[in-house]
């Protein structure tokens, strides 16, 4: 059998070069089989090189990821030394080896498996793709280390790391190189310290080492009859009659991917790569996927391993030092669970995202957790365990990510309103929450959910949106930008309009920026999402009731208690009750400069929305009370929508101007005009003012705040 071995060291200075080099020409010698030493040390580039004199005129690196890697194309850069050892540099320096790339890497070593016998690497002692690349390939991994302090804890750290990248135990074999009797650290407390057993042993032997690298040949070539050279036979021997290679060549390790690739195209050959069935009788579809299985059994025995289900989710959220602490216990959990099973189709890079989704799922957000670091994704929509639709750009696409089960999906939900003090169960099966960040979460479950659990993230960006942010969408102009500037330094009172989704919030939010950094500003929203940059702000949440149906906040008990705390600007993040009636009576007594945002498809709807609001608040008010309240209390609506192409453009910004019998009047300012759709069926149109003057202008000129000349010619 044909097999790929890799050098690695604990750290440099242990003679993993010199290990490699006395290795492939003791299997030569003793074998008598084709052997092929690769120098893959980035950071002692040439050392194979000085160990046997030799000289190379071209490394691999010199070969571009276009060239052929049949053996002819490669058969220029390797040199056999005159023991009969074949070697090849992989590159002379750190500006090679960046144009070698691993793919190319990759096929390379598959082409030369065919022909040699044994390919020896020396992998150095740093971790780089080309060496993880390597050790993907190899049959063993002989790790070498030195008995000293120093150098074993480097080399626990090696082996720490190698875990982490997947490599099972059983493929890592601990060298002991530099031995001596006289030493202080034995062979047993290597092994102790370690926590893995000890393979071989190396001696030391100074003298016969120094000589061999002065004459430029390896002293296992013609210096057998040394003590250090006898290490390397009895080396060769053990594991050429215990069958050590033979034996790791079935073990359940990643394989390289040119094996997945052929195990691949079988696949595709026989039509059952992702084979699905679905459940007669059942709208629900059931996933054969081996993968998923997978995951849920190391669900189950990862909860009985580590009891996750009694840990308090509150408090290690709170404290980052025990979030980190708790997802290292459970990484090192999954791993030794993972070893467990046959992952003998799965690659290096599949493995580790296995190991990646199931700590996300135990104890993150599972697949939400990469969606989330997306900053493209504006919206993530989860219908079911297995369809999970996001927003890009303005458009909806369905996503290849999927929960293990309803259980696991309702895990996710109960992690996200825990910490908020809030609840999800039978008795209440809905639920706002936020997310660390501020996106908004909303979740609904069985039995209102019939598909099972439901997500509906709204994302917002970790950098608010600025006003020039909005100017280089195309959401509004310059000039609007600096009229909504004089407004609110004004201090006029300004209702945004829209419908859901249209960035209500988002422009809110960039519109306070224009508050006065001076001004004491109060906001209070149902679920807090604002992200203020003043200094002087104070945010107010509304409060669901507890589990007795008690201890309710609403935004209208808010609104109350604000008008006593002394607030320069009040911002209600959105009025959808009876709070609108005591927003409209601060706006009313004192309390100019608030915003707030509204549902509703047009001015004239936010209008009467608003006379409905009020309404909610058990006031028997007549009609025309509550609109001259209406009329007295907001200045300006700014009505914004999203067109059909996705985009967000603030499409009216009007003013109330009083009222006509019972009718409120209105009068648009700005208006956005659509002129046609283009090739791309991206909204194509134009901003332009109605050519009507506000009434309001006067005010502004004599509170000192002015605007640009000609700023409402039409």
């Amino acid at each position: 059998m044909k097999h790929i071995v890799s050098i690695f060291g604990g750290k440099d200075g242990v003679g993993k070069s010199v290990f490699a080099a006395n290795y492939a020409c003791t299997f030569l010698n003793n074998q008598r089989k084709r052997t092929l030493l690769i120098d893959l040390d980035a950071e002692r580039c040439g050392d194979q090189g000085l160990i046997f004199a030799t000289a190379f005129p071209k490394t691999l690196a010199q070969y571009s990821s276009g060239e052929r890697a049949d053996l002819q194309a490669i058969q220029g850069c390797i040199v056999k030394h005159s023991g009969g050892v074949e070697i090849i540099q992989a590159f002379r320096d750190q500006y090679e080896k960046a144009q070698l790339s691993p793919a190319f890497f990759d096929k390379i070593l598959r082409e030369l498996h065919r022909h040699y016998d044994l390919i020896v690497i020396d992998g150095g002692a740093q971790f780089d793709p080309l060496v993880i690349k390597a050790f993907e390939v190899s049959t063993a991994l002989f790790l070498v280390t030195n008995p000293d302090v120093l150098t074993l804890s480097q080399t626990k750290k090696t082996l720490e790391k190698l875990h982490s990248l997947l490599f099972p135990k059983e493929m890592i074999k601990i060298i002991l190189n530099k031995y001596s009797s006289e030493a202080l650290i034995s062979p047993q407390m290597v092994q102790k310290n370690l926590g893995y057993p000890l393979f071989a042993a190396i001696q030391q032997d100074d003298r016969t080492c120094s000589y061999a690298l002065a004459k430029g040949q390896p002293f296992a070539l013609y210096q057998t009859r040394t003590g250090v050279a006898q290490s390397f036979i009895q080396f060769d021997q053990v594991l050429s009659q215990r069958k050590v290679l033979e034996g790791l060549q079935s073990l359940k390790k990643p394989r390289a991917s040119f094996q997945i690739q052929e195990n691949m195209e079988e696949l595709k050959a026989t039509g059952t790569e992702g084979r699905q069935v679905y459940q007669r009788g059942s709208r629900r579809k059931v996933s054969q996927d081996p993968r998923t299985l997978l995951k849920l059994q190391i669900h189950e025995q990862l909860v009985e391993t580590l009891n996750l289900k009694k840990m308090d989710t509150a408090e290690v959220e709170a404290d980052p030092h025990k979030k980190e602490q708790l997802r290292e216990k459970t990484k090192k959990a999954v791993l030794e669970l993972i070893d467990k099973h046959d992952l003998s189709s799965y690659t290096h890079e599949d493995k580790k995202t296995l190991v990646g989704e199931i700590l996300d799922e135990a104890l993150g957000l599972g697949p939400l957790e990469k969606l989330l670091q997306d900053e493209e994704v504006n919206e993530i929509m989860v219908n079911s365990r297995d369809q999970i639709y996001v927003e890009k750009g303005g458009n909806i696409t369905l996503t290849d990510l999927s929960f293990t089960s309803d259980n696991q999906l309702l895990t996710v939900i109960e992690r996200i309103v825990a910490p908020l003090g809030r609840r999800i169960d039978e008795q209440t099966p809905y639920c706002d929450a936020r997310l660390p960040d501020g996106s908004r979460v909303h979740a609904i479950i069985p039995p209102l959910s019939i598909q099972g659990p439901m997500i509906t993230i709204r994302k917002f960006s970790k950098i608010p949106l600025q006003v020039k942010d909005l100017i280089r969408f195309d959401s509004f102009t310059e000039d609007m930008a600096a009229f909504f500037k004089a407004c609110i330094e004004a201090r006029l009172n300004i209702v945004i309009s829209g419908g859901t989704g249209t960035g209500k919030t988002t422009l809110l939010n960039v519109l306070s920026s224009f508050i006065p950094q001076r001004e004491r500003i109060i906001t209070i929203e149902d679920s807090a999402e604002l992200q203020l940059k003043q200094p002087h702000v104070a945010r107010l949440e509304a409060r669901p009731p507890n589990i007795e149906g008690k201890g309710a906040v609403t935004i209208r008990d808010l609104v109350k208690n604000t008008l006593r705390m002394r607030p320069d600007r009040i911002v209600v993040g959105e009025c959808r009750s009876g709070e609108a009636l005591d927003m409209l009576q601060a706006m009313n007594t004192g309390h100019d400069g608030s915003l707030t945002t509204i549902h509703a498809n047009s001015p004239r709807d936010c209008l009467s929305r608003l006379e409905t609001l009020v309404m909610m608040a058990g006031m028997d008010l007549p009609s025309r009370a509550i609109r001259e309240q209406i009329t007295s209390a907001i200045d300006i609506i700014v009505q914004i929508s999203r067109l059909s192409d996705g985009s967000r453009k603030i499409t009216k910004v009007t003013e109330v101007t009083g009222m006509e019998g019972d009718v409120i009047t209105l009068q648009d300012i700005f208006v956005f005009k659509q002129t046609g759709l283009s090739a791309d069926r991206k909204v194509q149109g134009v901003f332009t003012t109605t050519g009507f003057v506000p009434r309001f202008v006067e005010e502004l000129k004599q509170k000192g705040v002015h605007l640009p000349e000609g700023l409402f010619n039409k």
